[in-house]
Formats: structure tokens, C-alpha cells, sequence
């Protein structure tokens, strides 16, 4: 019998004690996600460990429960996770690395099973929509399912023959399918970014690229954020990374250093990862001036690129 792992809740305290072999590390979604290849990625011998919902990674941190969260921020095709931008700064955790994983669609079914006598595909809706051209081809109903892994186990336990799922080669071994065709996303160069956060920050280095990811808002006004971007243009600091976000008239609970959490107003706040460490006097100048001037200001973290796809 098939046994999955229950993922954590935002209401579930128990953990079972680590002996400190392993790292623990938390992710959204089942066993299979796209989400624990990125975390296997980044600590390729850790124990993972699934989580109903991005917050419920975030708390497993805070609570000891972990002792890193992978999650994802960006899609290549699909764009950001905006979700994980807002709880970036509703927790105080820190960035402590970062992940690019191709994304490979898998068309999986039943052992046996001929893609040809698919009749229905399930997958979560982004995962349909980037495969659309295989999709049409084969003339099936499509329909949508909460993540991939969650369409894969779907497949497994219904037992259906004339249903296949999108999702991982790692969902196909957890579940027991048959990779049916592999690449099948119209865009081979699909690529998702993930964050590996902490509960304590990294100490900066300058001996491999970094990169480091802040969140400022300005006073709105003309050029503002022109004399933003400057402080790093004139010290020749490269951007990988900008997204605004409006909140005009919403306030937005923020947790400082000390961990208390009040709600502020931001017009706008920007999102930037500057291609720097804060080891470098260039990155600790180029931020100094630019909290001379900007209404709120924090660094989410300094943490070494991962150029390895």
C-alpha cells in the first residue's frame, strides 16, 4: 500500500525529533512537487518535508519544526509568486540561497497505459496551459488539480486508465506511473527560481557571485525611483531582478527585527535582487544612500547564485 507523508498545516506544532544527520527541509505541495526537486537540489541528502501551503513552510521554520524552507518565487513562463513576496515580509526569515530548476512536464500514466488511450489529463491549470500544444494534439479533457503531485496521486489511486496527469519523473517513481512522454512544455527553457530560507542569515562572501535581494518603498513623486535605481547604476551594480507592487490604501502587516508585527501604508513597494554581495563596500554604499531616502527598507537576504541548471 502506498503511504505519503501528511503535509504539515499551519496549525500543526508536532515534529519528530532529528538526530542532526539530516537537514529538514520544508516545502509546499506532496511528495513529488516540482518544490522537493528544488529542495533535493539544494541539500541533496536532506529529509523533505511536505507543507499544505507556503505559509505553513514559512511557520515550520519559525517553529523549529525545519531547519530550511524551499519555495518558489519566479516562473519563467508563468512570472512571480506574489504570494511569496508578501510573506517574505509578514515572517523574518532570511534568504539564504536560491534554486533554478528546469521544469520537465512528464505526460504520466497507469502502468501499461498507451498516451494514445488518455481521454482525460490532470494537472494544476499553469501546468496544463504549458502544454497546451501537446494537449490539443491528443484531444483530451483537461482539468485542473491543486499542484502536479496532487494530479499524479490522483491518477494512482483512482486507478483510471483513460486518465493521465502532468508532473514530475519524480512524481511518476512516488506514485507508481509510467512516464508517458517526457518534455512535453511548449517552452523547453521553462525555468522556476526558488528561495531557500533560514531562521538566521548567511555571512556574505565574495568568493563565488552573489546576489542580494532587498524590499524598499519610496515617496511617490517624479524620478523617485530613477534616484533609486542610480545608487546602484553609478557603482556599477547589475539588477537581475526589479517587481513593484501596489498597496495603495491597503495596509500591510510587517515584522521587524524584533519580531513584533505592525501594519504600515506603502504605495508602491520594490522588490530588487542586485547581482552583490553585502561583503562588497560598493553594495553597503549603494544601500546607505539609498536609506537616506527611502521610507521603509530591508534586506531579505545575501546568499551565493546558483548558476548550475
Amino acid at each position: 500500500m502506498l503511504v505519503i507523508a501528511k503535509p504539515l498545516t499551519t496549525i500543526d506544532i508536532s515534529s519528530s525529533s532529528s538526530d542532526g544527520s539530516k537537514v529538514r527541509v520544508a516545502y509546499q505541495g506532496l511528495p513529488g512537487a516540482y518544490s522537493e526537486d528544488a529542495a533535493l537540489k539544494a541539500y541533496p541528502k536532506c529529509e523533505t518535508v511536505p507543507c499544505d501551503n507556503f505559509e505553513s513552510a514559512f511557520k515550520a521554520v519559525e517553529l523549529w519544526l525545519v531547519d530550511k524552507a524551499v519555495l518558489p518565487i519566479e516562473n519563467s513562463v508563468a512570472g512571480s509568486i506574489h504570494r511569496n513576496y508578501e510573506l517574505l515580509l509578514r515572517h523574518r526569515l532570511h534568504i539564504v540561497g536560491e534554486v533554478q530548476l528546469r521544469v520537465n512536464h512528464c505526460l504520466l500514466g497507469l502502468p501499461g497505459v498507451r498516451k494514445e488511450e488518455l481521454k482525460v489529463v490532470v494537472s494544476h491549470p499553469q501546468a496544463l496551459d504549458q502544454c497546451e500544444k501537446m494537449l490539443s494534439d491528443l484531444g483530451v479533457v483537461k482539468i485542473g488539480a491543486r499542484d502536479t503531485a496532487d494530479a499524479a496521486q490522483t491518477v494512482a489511486s483512482n486507478s483510471a486508465r483513460d486518465t493521465g496527469a502532468i508532473a514530475s519523473s519524480r512524481a511518476a517513481k512516488v506514485y507508481g506511473l509510467d512516464i508517458l512522454t517526457e518534455r512535453i512544455q511548449d517552452d523547453v527553457e521553462n525555468i522556476t527560481r526558488f528561495l531557500v530560507l533560514a531562521r538566521d542569515p548567511i555571512i556574505p562572501g565574495t568568493d563565488k557571485p552573489h546576489k542580494t535581494s532587498i524590499v524598499f518603498s519610496l515617496e511617490e513623486g517624479p524620478g523617485v525611483l530613477f534616484k533609486a535605481l542610480a545608487v546602484f547604476a553609478m557603482r556599477d551594480i547589475s539588477l537581475s531582478k526589479i517587481e513593484s507592487c501596489p498597496l495603495k490604501q491597503r495596509p500591510l502587516r510587517v515584522v521587524d527585527d524584533s519580531n513584533q508585527g505592525n501594519s504600515k501604508y506603502f504605495d508602491y513597494l520594490f522588490y530588487i535582487d542586485i547581482e552583490a554581495s553585502m561583503a562588497e563596500p560598493r553594495a553597503q554604499y549603494a544601500l546607505g544612500q539609498l536609506q537616506e531616502f527611502a521610507r521603509f527598507l530591508r534586506v531579505l537576504g545575501c546568499y551565493p547564485m546558483d548558476t548550475v541548471l
